[in-house]
Parts: C-alpha cells; sequence; structure tokens
C-alpha cells in the first residue's frame, strides 16, 4: 500500500498529484489518499469514477477524506 497525505495541498495540486501517483500503481497495488481541501474532496472521487478505478472511503469527517483506490 503507498500512502499519500495530500491534506495540506489545495486543488488542482491534489488532484494532479493523485493522477501521477496512480500511473505508478502496479497489478493489485493499493493507493491510499488523505485530502481536506473542499475542492480536492469532490474532484478525486469524482475523476476516479470518471476514469473507472476502484475506491473506498476509509474516513469522510469535516476534517479529511482519506480513501483507498486500485485498479
Amino acid at each position: 500500500m503507498v500512502f499519500i497525505d495530500l491534506t495540506t495541498l489545495r486543488c488542482p495540486l491534489a488532484l494532479v498529484k493523485v493522477k501521477l501517483a496512480l500511473k505508478q500503481l502496479r497489478g493489485n497495488d493499493v493507493l491510499c489518499v488523505a485530502l481536506s481541501d473542499t475542492g480536492s474532496r469532490q474532484d478525486v472521487p469524482r475523476y476516479l469514477k470518471k476514469t473507472g478505478y476502484q475506491f473506498s472511503e476509509i474516513r469522510n469527517d469535516k476534517e479529511m477524506l482519506k480513501l483507498e483506490i486500485t485498479k
């Protein structure tokens, strides 16, 4: 599992970092990302759905959205 803490970044930079990390995924790798910016919390899941990635919310509260993403 690869974990990326993007809580200090705002969109669109957080989304760009997620896209770059997804390109590095191999086989059954899991990418875990933590987001706090309101725009990122909306844009990243929307992008994942659009591009066909599987993901689940590990945490979703006022402080953070944490996702586990697989190919």
